[in-house]
This record gives C-alpha cells, sequence and structure tokens, in this order.
C-alpha cells in the first residue's frame, strides 16, 4: 500500500500538482520519508542540513512536546553555525496501525480536482487494464420519497387507507436499492490471476450504457475485507497552490515558511492585510476565504482560543471537524476556565496520549480512544480506571459527549495547505484573489461585484437585511461578496472584461489589476465561456447576431453583456441599413 500511494503522489508531484494527505497516514513516519504525506510526525527537533547536528532531547525543545516544531524559535546550529531547520508534529504511529500493528492502515490522499481523473487513469497504468474497478454506491430510498410512493400508488388507483397503514408499507419499502453511483474517489483493485466475479457483480452507474465508467455493484463495505480499496480524493487547495505557483513562480513547500509571524497574525486581527475590522464589515480577522478558518462559525472558534502557535490552529482543525466536539463541549470548558486550547481534547490522538501520560496501559489508552472518536462512548470499568489514575470529572464528561474526533495528522496535513493559501493572501494578494475566485468562489457575479466599491456595498447591505431568507446560492455569493470587499479595502480592483482577452475559468492580473472570468457573467455557464474563447481564436465579431451565432451565447446573456458594457458597442446584426448608406 505504501508503494501504490507513492507511486501515485510521485506522479501527480512530477506533474505539477501537491497532493495532501487525510486521516491518519501522517502518522506514519515511514510515509513521510516515502513523500505520500508532508506531515513529520516525530516529536519537534532541530536538525541541520549542513552537518546533520539534531536536537530532540535539549530543554528547550522538551518545552515544545505535543506542539509542532516551527512553534520553536530560530536557531543557529552549534557545530556549523546555520540556520536550523525545525520540524515534527509529534503525532503517534500508534493511530494509524494500533499498539500491536491489528489495525487495518488506510492511506487516503487529496489530489487536485484537476488532476483527480488522472490519477485515476494512472492505476490503471500501475496494475493494468481490467484490474480496477470505480467502487460503486448504492443509493435507497429514503422515508419521505417511500410515503410518497405508496400514498401516490393507492391515490392512483382510487384506494383510501389509513395512514398507520400507509406507514406500516412504507417502512417495508425504506432501504430498498433506488438507483446506483459511484463512490467519488474509491478505486477497488483486483488481485492478478482473480475475476471481478468472484468478489462483485459490475455495472454502468445509474444504468447509463453510454459511460465508459464501470464500478462494483456492491458498496465497498460489503467486499472490503477482500480486496484493497484505494481513496483518490479530488480537493480544491492543491488546485489553489497549484495555481499560485503559476502566477507566482515559487516552490510552495520549500519558499513559504510555517513560523510566518505575519500570517500568523491574520487568526488573530487584520493588522498583517493593512486594513480594519470597519473596513470589511465589522468581520475581526483577515481569515476570510482561508480555507478551513473562513467561514463564521470557524472564525469564532479563533476569537474563543485565541491561537498564537501553528499547532494551536492544528488543535482548531481538529475541534471544527468533529461532531459533539466544540459545540456544548471544549467551548464550554475553555469559557469555564476548566482548559485551554492546549489541555482540551481536539483530535482523537489527545486521548490516547493524554491517558498514557496518566498512567494508563498504552492498549486500553488506545481502546478509549478508538471508542469515544466512533461515538461509542465509554464502558464504566475504563470510567473507574480513568478515575483512579487522576482524570479529572471534565475529561471524562468531554469523551461522553463526543460523535466523532479527527485525526491530528490529518488536521495538519489541512493547516498546512491553509497555512500556504493564507501566506500568498499576505504577501501576494492579486494571486491569491485570482485564485480563489477562480476555483473557490461558487457565487461570484460580474454584475454585483465588479462595478466598483460602492455598487458592491449597496448590493451587500441588501444580502445583509436578507441573510435569514437567502437561498444556498445567494449565501454563496454573500461569502464571495465579503472577500470581494476585503480585496478593495486593501486597495485593488477589477478591469472590465475583455471578450478577445478573458479566459473561461480563471482570473488574471493585467496591469496590477484582475480581470475576471467570463464564467463570471451571470447566465454564461462554464460551457459557453469555453465557446466564446473558441470563436475568438477564429477572428473579431462583427455583430452581436455574429458573437451570437458563433459562441451559441443566449440572447438574454448577450443583451445582459451589451448593459455591461462587455461587446464593445457592437451593432445589432451584420447587415448595413440602406438609408445609412443614404
Amino acid at each position: 500500500m505504501y508503494i501504490i500511494a507513492q507511486k501515485l503522489v510521485w506522479k501527480s508531484n512530477e506533474d505539477g500538482y501537491l497532493v495532501g494527505s487525510r486521516g491518519s497516514v501522517g502518522s506514519s513516519f515511514v510515509a513521510y520519508l516515502s513523500g505520500i504525506t508532508e506531515v513529520n510526525s516525530l516529536s519537534p527537533h532541530y536538525y541541520c542540513t549542513s552537518c546533520h547536528y539534531y536536537d530532540f532531547d535539549s530543554e528547550e525543545v522538551k518545552q515544545f512536546s505535543g506542539m509542532a516544531g516551527c512553534d520553536m524559535p530560530d536557531r543557529v546550529c552549534p557545530v556549523c553555525g546555520r540556520p536550523l531547520e525545525k520540524d515534527g508534529f509529534d503525532i503517534p504511529f500508534e493511530t494509524f496501525l494500533g499498539f500491536k500493528g491489528d489495525k487495518e492502515p488506510d492511506i487516503d490522499l487529496n489530489f487536485s480536482g484537476e488532476y483527480q481523473s488522472k490519477a485515476h487513469d494512472y492505476t490503471e497504468v500501475i496494475f493494468g487494464k481490467g484490474q480496477t474497478f470505480r467502487a460503486g454506491t448504492i443509493g435507497t430510498l429514503a422515508d419521505k420519497t417511500a410515503f410518497g410512493y405508496v400514498k401516490n400508488y393507492y391515490e392512483e388507483r382510487g384506494v383510501r387507507k389509513r395512514n398507520c397503514e400507509i406507514s406500516r408499507i412504507v417502512q417495508g419499502c425504506v432501504g430498498v436499492r433506488r438507483t446506483t453511483g459511484q463512490h467519488p474517489g474509491g478505486i477497488i483493485v483486483l488481485p492478478h490471476g482473480e475475476e471481478i466475479y468472484s468478489f462483485t457483480p459490475v455495472q454502468r452507474p445509474a444504468n447509463d450504457m453510454t459511460t465508459m465508467t464501470v464500478t462494483t455493484h456492491f458498496d465497498y463495505h460489503s467486499i472490503d475485507h477482500n480486496l484493497l480499496k484505494l481513496d483518490i480524493l479530488g480537493h480544491d487547495d492543491p488546485t489553489m497552490i497549484r495555481m499560485l505557483q503559476d502566477l507566482i513562480g515559487f516552490d510552495p513547500v520549500k519558499d513559504i515558511p510555517l513560523d510566518s509571524k505575519e500570517v500568523m497574525s491574520l487568526f488573530q486581527n487584520t493588522s498583517a492585510l493593512k486594513i480594519t475590522p470597519e473596513d470589511i464589515g465589522g468581520c475581526k480577522l483577515g481569515a476570510l476565504g482561508v480555507p478551513e478558518f473562513g467561514t463564521d462559525f470557524a472564525m469564532q472558534m479563533l476569537i474563543d482560543t485565541q491561537p498564537k502557535y501553528f499547532s494551536d490552529l492544528v488543535r482548531i482543525a481538529g475541534l471544527a471537524h468533529g461532531t459533539d466536539v466544540w459545540l456544548g463541549n471544549a467551548q464550554a470548558l475553555i469559557q469555564e476556565g476548566k482548559a485551554t486550547i492546549q489541555t482540551a481534547i481536539c483530535t482523537r490522538d489527545d486521548i490516547m496520549v493524554y491517558l498514557i501520560s496518566m498512567g494508563i496501559e498504552e492498549g486500553l489508552s488506545f481502546s478509549i480512544m478508538e471508542s469515544v472518536r466512533k461515538g461509542k462512548g465509554l464502558k464504566p470499568e475504563w470510567e473507574e480506571e480513568m478515575t483512579a489514575h487522576g482524570v479529572p470529572d471534565w475529561y471524562i464528561w468531554s469523551c461522553k459527549k463526543i460523535k466523532y474526533m479527527f485525526p491530528k495528522a490529518h488536521a495538519a496535513a489541512y493547516v498546512m495547505m491553509a497555512w500556504r493559501i493564507a501566506y500568498c493572501k499576505v504577501f501576494y494578494p492579486l494571486a491569491y484573489y485570482a485564485s480563489f475566485f477562480s476555483i473557490r468562489a461558487n457565487g461570484f457575479s460580474y454584475e454585483l461585484m465588479c462595478q466598483g466599491r460602492d455598487k458592491l456595498e449597496y448590493y451587500l447591505a441588501d444580502y445583509r437585511k436578507r441573510i435569514d431568507t437567502l437561498s444556498k446560492k445567494e449565501q454563496d455569493t454573500l461569502r464571495d461578496m465579503r472577500i470581494v470587499q476585503e480585496m478593495y479595502a486593501r486597495g485593488f480592483d477589477f478591469m472590465p472584461i475583455d471578450i478577445y482577452r478573458a479566459k473561461a475559468r480563471h482570473f488574471q492580473i493585467i496591469d496590477g489589476k484582475l480581470m475576471p472570468s467570463l464564467s463570471s457573467i451571470d447566465g454564461l455557464g462554464e460551457k459557453a465561456a469555453d465557446a466564446v474563447v473558441d470563436s475568438v481564436k477564429d477572428g473579431a465579431f462583427l455583430s452581436r447576431e455574429d458573437f451570437r451565432n458563433r459562441t451559441k451565447v443566449s440572447k438574454t446573456v448577450c443583451d445582459l453583456m451589451g448593459d455591461l458594457g462587455l461587446l464593445f458597442e457592437l451593432p445589432e446584426s451584420n447587415q448595413l441599413s440602406l438609408f445609412d448608406l443614404g
């Protein structure tokens, strides 16, 4: 499994895309040495790349135990005088494989969404044609749908049934297979010399016989003890980092330090952006648009916990991704002064490490962690053991509330990606906004956001008035408006779309301003935007009619583009009037 994952990651890196690790694979130091994950699981340490001096054991290093190497102060090598590297996230290996190597390992990887299909295709290169299949999913009938089916069946036949009888029949229908689909990133690998039919039938998803995709009929969990599954998932962060890399020309791994004070300040205030909260609608932090930390929920967590170190951000990411870990749990304990961000339970690893430090046997500490992180709580005998070893009541109370917990290695990998994007937000703002609007903005509107700061503020005030009744699409638009408001506040601006220079999906930096993509125009989908870019290659447009004919853009969208001044005063038709010649 390590070698397979290594080949996939190396291939993606070779093609210019970083890969993020998911789950607890970052707990494995071998995975780090193999290049599968960027997360170094060793305890915080200094090392010299020149003479290979290292320090894991000095008192000044030990005080950062449980934190991250990048939290430590800078030091020079006492042997050769070069600046020392700082690394290590202090993550126990046992979260990945258990103390006796008896936990089934799982290597999940986040590839760029742009690259995901190539990574899937590459598995066929590794294993050979006919040896890989997409993992299938089974869509089953939900309560409400089943109720509708049963009720309609009797109504169409004029049969009257009491509600209790309809409910009885509905219960027999719930969970019945309704349709099939495909797992977003699961690939099933067939051992050589075996036939797939020994394990599962195969099919085209949703009965679409035109698709090339072949999936397993049974979902993965029905056959997971017999076959290997690779999780090759798509993610926006590697895509965004690739675009930033292309715009700035830097190496995101080597050139971005994980101890930048300016980046850390984004999670504390707005000073690094050189703006005030009043400039951006009262938002107190500079974390808007930073993955993992840009939502109001996450920013409130930052305000409540006041992080000072990179490792604090890892803990906050763990809290944010857990279920019943923050609200009504860690948040209350921190507010009551019973815990701090450093002592609260934030990731599943925290439980095992803490219990071992309190003298509880390693195997039992692991079992307690596994039970709590799956939401199964504590057995009475475990509670007695914890109390006997001096574990405080609030800690036991907190364990019993938890429904799901994130692994520390996953949180560390996410925060490393988010930090790099945040670094570009501070030091390469136009590149950051161009990549955010190109890749992460789902509700961007050229009409609402690119007509100047005053118009944006007008629309923003209107959306905020209607905050409780906004549709999902409008909520996305409001989120993007807030990022645009911040961009304007920092002194940056958009330039009008030039239909001959604009790209279909990507924003461009031209003369110190951003030119939006064609797909940012309301109603102009990605396919239509691609058609405009292709049509431009055939020369200038003679009229709006010519533009519509060549691009297949609808008349409504064409009229909107005309109203926004994007069609350069093109006449309506190619034909000249006799009276004009007169």
